[in-house]
């Protein structure tokens, strides 16, 4: 308890700090999610490439009727997985859209919470929250 002497104003600006933090940990972890769905999309597709290239090597005539269905199969199974890796690419730019927009807002709200603030009481300047939390504010 020996934070009590801290201002209302003092408390509530680390509050916010520590919810920014929070934040930025939260899209790292989103981030790192989507490249590891990526990569593994990414793989996927080179696989079912590698057979179909296989099967596509054989020539037409020489084809069994199964050969000709796989072959079909892995287009239609190469098609679904690059539509997701699509959605998933444009859901990933949806996502940087909004957090640009959340940290113009979460900067503008620490722009004036620091105003009011006494400079003799040490509080963390704009450029000190900056420097914490490169990324998420600008």
């Amino acid at each position: 308890m020996a934070e009590t002497t801290m201002m209302p104003e003092e408390i509530e600006l680390e509050m916010a700090k520590i919810q920014r933090l929070r934040e930025v940990l939260v899209r790292r972890e989103s981030e790192l999610r989507f490249m590891m769905d990526d990569i593994q999309l990414c793989k996927d597709i080179m696989n079912l490439k590698q057979e179909l290239q296989t099967l596509v090597a054989i020539p037409e005539k020489e084809k069994t009727k199964m050969e000709k269905q796989r072959e079909d199969e892995l287009i239609q199974k190469i098609h679904r997985l690059v539509q997701k890796r699509d959605f998933l690419v444009d859901d990933a730019e949806v996502e940087r859209l909004r957090e640009k927009e959340e940290d113009r807002e979460m900067a503008e709200f620490l722009r004036t919470k620091l105003k009011p603030i006494d400079k003799a009481t040490q509080s963390p300047t704009s450029q000190d929250l900056a420097q914490e939390f490169p990324e998420g504010l600008e």
